[in-house]
């Protein structure tokens, strides 16, 4: 049973950071592309980060060269460091992967960026 455990949300001041985490297990982690998306009440959720087996990523435009996606295989863990926080940044952050044509998603973590 495919199961994603995201972690490391929380409250933190505009300019701080965060590191999310998401564990991973009832599947082979290894080859499997892993992304990060948030959602907020009322949108759409939308695809933040994006990494493959090898290790390319891909990023959504407003959080380019602030946010960073990373893979440790050994521990079937996807990470995203999250630096450069804004207030737009608030919203939940889930852990998804794509296993044949189902898509699977965590629970999500909050991220709140807030004076």
């Amino acid at each position: 049973q495919v199961q994603l455990v995201e972690s490391g949300g929380g409250l933190v001041q505009p300019g701080g950071s965060l590191k999310l985490s998401c564990v991973a297990s009832g599947f082979t982690f290894n080859p499997s592309r892993m992304s990060w998306y948030r959602q907020t009440p009322g949108k759409e959720r939308e695809l933040v980060a994006a990494i493959s087996s090898g290790g390319f990523t891909d990023y959504e435009d407003s959080v380019k060269g602030r946010f960073t996606i990373s893979r440790d295989n050994a521990k079937n863990t996807v990470y995203l460091q999250m630096n450069s926080l804004k207030p737009e940044d608030t919203a939940v952050y889930y852990c998804n992967t794509v296993i044949g044509y189902i898509s699977y998603w965590g629970k999500g973590t909050l991220v709140t960026v807030s004076s």
